[in-house]
């Protein structure tokens, strides 16, 4: 093997593995919610980026947006839902798995995707609330 091929073959699986994965860090990689902190453990609102406040209702805290009234006022990849439980509306995180909720929080604060939370504008009429990552209450 040549030293080109040897190098091209170097520079092709560091990007193919580069690629794989999406961890949400701060890199660029993960949605527009992930690399905000939407969802992240905190216990202040300091700990929390750009306009994202501390929800001290949850375990552990979690960077978000509370009083939400349509999912377009969240970041792309998190959906407006009520709580019934809490009685608020807060911009979560949409998952697909439980991986997909704990990028940024500890494994003692983990948070479930769940099903069973509505989403509060839902463009299909609710009958296809999306998952969406949800932090046991403190």
């Amino acid at each position: 093997m040549s030293i080109g091929t040897a190098v091209l073959t170097s520079v092709l699986f560091s990007l193919l593995a580069g690629g794989c994965g999406d961890d949400g860090s701060d890199d660029g990689s993960g949605n527009a919610a992930v690399r905000r902190g939407v969802g992240a453990a905190c216990t202040t609102d300091s700990d929390c980026k750009t306009d994202l406040v501390c929800l001290t209702e949850f375990k552990g805290g979690m960077c978000g947006i509370a009083e939400c009234t349509t999912t377009s006022e969240c970041p792309e990849g998190s959906v407006c839902v009520a709580d019934s439980d809490l009685s608020r509306n807060f911009c979560l995180l949409a998952c697909d798995v439980k991986e997909d909720c704990n990028v940024h929080r500890p494994l003692d604060d983990e948070a479930n995707c769940s099903s069973t939370l509505n989403e509060v504008d839902p463009p299909d009429g609710g009958t296809n609330d999306p998952k969406v990552c949800r932090p046991p209450s403190a």
